[in-house]
């Protein structure tokens, strides 16, 4: 039986996911899983040029033609699920990111240009494709929320602190990174660019 990572090197060479090859693909591969499960492009880049220097450009560009082929998450029973959302800048125009946090792990981060019951209803759609259940969601009182809610069957709770500390924790996170960029994306980012870097 093949190992995950032979299957993923067969993959990515049967599909010619890359046009050049002057770094090894497992490289390329071993770059991309660590950004996708979370380190930083600069820590990542760092770690692996202690083997072969690598560029923190490089394994971005890496991770976004790889992840077409890496599979969706599977569908698992979640007990709660905060929701939030926060306010970033996208040139001129506002920008509102939405995130799900299970209380052990990150689910989704979605981005819309209004903060609705509608976008409130489509964001927590998208989350319940990674459910099995319909788990109980802790909100604040944004009203968005209470109609989206109602709409799909879920239990709710209003909460300001609690449950609701592992969005926010993650808002935090999310803010410290793009206070480097004063809480606005670069100059002609385009709404996709700016979902693929979330």
């Amino acid at each position: 039986m093949q190992s995950p990572i032979a299957q993923i090197i067969e993959e990515i060479k049967a599909k010619k996911v890359f046009r050049r090859n002057k770094k090894r693909v497992e490289l390329k591969i071993l770059s991309a899983l660590l950004y996708f499960y979370g380190l930083f492009l600069r820590k990542v880049s760092r770690f692996l040029s202690l083997f072969e220097q690598i560029s923190h450009e490089s394994i971005r560009i890496y991770y976004h033609r790889i992840k077409r082929i890496l599979k969706p998450p599977e569908r698992k029973r979640k007990r709660l699920i905060a929701v939030d959302e926060t306010k970033l800048k996208l040139e001129s125009r506002q920008i509102f990111i939405w995130s799900a946090v299970d209380v052990d792990t990150k689910m989704a981060i979605w981005t819309s240009e209004g903060r609705e019951s509608f976008e409130a209803c489509a964001f927590l759609k998208d989350v319940l494709n990674y459910c099995k259940n319909k788990p109980e969601v802790v909100v604040d009182r944004g009203f968005w929320y209470r109609l989206a809610l109602e709409r799909l069957g879920l239990n709710y709770k209003h909460e300001t602190f609690g449950c609701r500390n592992a969005v926010e924790g993650f808002f935090s996170l999310l803010k410290g990174r793009t206070k480097r960029f004063w809480n606005r994306f670069p100059f002609k980012s385009s709404f996709d660019s700016v979902q693929s870097w979330l």
